[in-house]
């Protein structure tokens, strides 16, 4: 029998063109959030076809495929997000279809980020979140079943998991599966691999989002005679430029960066023709960092509408958190508060030491990253404790544009990076899963 690195490479290399063909399968497959069913399905039925152990569909629309190892060993869960945003203006593609899935020679950037290459890339809407990560997970659990099948022993479970609606933001998917589904069926999860956009990097953490909701009162009049009431917009104004002046000089961390709110959103009410707005919403999207919880962002506001009320007492607003109803598209509906817990995992965590040990291993460079944006490993890591770290072939700079892409050299090394990462945190002690 080969040793087990040689073939490891040699049945992720005889996937490689199958695996590339599932990547553009789901490109092709449109799967807005809460309408993720038919890429779900598609999943399903390659998980099923490449040998997985298990492989089902929970209630809230995740799916989820299990390789089982031949010896007792942590469970790690490879995880991304079956839903996408929109694809916006087609004219903006540069002449690509946004669901075409097309392969070519692009320009995109260098592994190092010095700048840009041609090589090989996949393109349309997800290429880069998180279809092209999630086919190279796939793929690492089809070369799993293929070992154990040849007769190679391995500790450990290897867990593929995409989750519905992570792209709202309130990790529904995410929650279902880990406080429900997996809880009720006792499969266990020990640590997380992310694939998120990193650039095959390691990425250790992200800042924590909460939307804050913000509605200023003011007082109806006709607009032929504004001076009768207060103009809520005008009232909204005087809190954005002194949210705008408070958040100048934020909070920072080392890694992740500084503390920052942006304005989102505005409405009005009634909002109509010769009617002074009594009423005005505003939206922020505020980002913190480790060791400001969601509750401080809402308190921080609410000191800010206290510091205006102070100077006019016929100022008047409320703050809070956003919480908007949202339906799988197998009909559950939940409101959840719209909160991303910050985390951030050491370089010398075991867990993260682990996962550059196997890279290593298998001749993979390894360096380190933390995310701009959040994901659903704030669930996990930021709300249960629980290590995790983001590895993908995806890069962060295409997400969510209309240059969505995604190199095919990095997804063929993501396949055996994957494996090299699993095979090294199955070494690895229960207690060394704790954050």
């Amino acid at each position: 029998m080969k040793e087990l690195k040689e073939r490891i490479r040699e049945i992720a290399e005889s996937l490689q063109d199958e695996m590339l063909s599932f990547a553009q399968k789901m490109i092709q497959c449109p799967s807005l959030s809460g309408e993720e069913e038919s890429v779900a399905k598609l999943y399903l039925q390659e998980l099923q076809k490449l040998g997985y152990d298990e492989a089902f569909l929970d209630k809230y629309g995740n799916v989820v495929g299990i390789v089982k190892g031949t010896e007792d060993g942590p469970s790690i869960m490879y995880n991304g997000h079956l839903d996408h945003v929109d694809i916006g203006d087609p004219d903006e593609w540069k002449g690509y279809e946004p669901y075409g899935g097309k392969i070519d020679e692009s320009m995109i950037l260098k592994e190092d980020r010095s700048g840009e290459e041609r090589t090989q890339v996949i393109h349309g809407r997800a290429a880069s979140d998180t279809k092209s990560g999630m086919a190279c997970q796939v793929y690492s659990g089809a070369v799993l079943a293929r070992l154990k099948k040849e007769g190679y022993r391995f500790k450990g479970n290897y867990i593929y998991s995409g989750v519905v609606l992570e792209e709202p933001a309130e990790q529904i998917g995410m929650r279902g599966l880990i406080e429900d589904t997996f809880t009720k069926k006792n499969i266990p999860v020990d640590g997380v691999v992310s694939c998120e956009a990193t650039g095959l990097q390691l990425y250790l953490g992200h800042r924590g989002r909460v939307e804050l909701s913000v509605d200023v009162e003011g007082v109806n009049s006709h607009a032929s005679a504004p001076w009768l009431g207060v103009n809520a917009v005008t009232e909204a104004s005087r809190l954005i430029l002194e949210v705008e002046h408070a958040y100048a000089d934020a909070k920072e961390d080392q890694n992740l960066g500084k503390s920052t709110i942006a304005l989102t959103n505005i409405t009005c009410s009634p909002g109509s023709m010769c009617i002074v707005p009594d009423r005005c919403h505003l939206t922020f999207d505020r980002r913190f960092i480790p060791g400001e919880t969601a509750k401080d962002c809402v308190k921080e506001m609410e000191e800010l509408i206290s510091k205006l009320h102070e100077k006019d007492e016929n100022f008047h607003a409320k703050a809070g958190i956003g919480a908007t109803p949202r339906t799988t598209y197998t009909g559950i509906i939940k409101t959840v508060e719209n909160i991303k817990e910050a985390w951030k995992i050491s370089t010398e965590h075991p867990f993260v030491k682990a996962a550059a040990k196997g890279l290593e291993a298998y001749g993979e460079p390894v360096s380190y990253g933390y995310w701009d944006f959040g994901t659903d490993l704030a669930m996990i890591c930021g709300g249960h404790g629980i290590a995790g770290i983001g590895y993908s072939p995806m890069q962060e700079l295409y997400c969510h544009r209309p240059v969505d892409m995604c190199r095919t050299d990095f997804m063929k090394r993501a396949v055996t990076g994957n494996i090299a990462i699993f095979m090294e945190l199955c070494k690895l002690d229960k207690n060394d899963f704790k954050l």
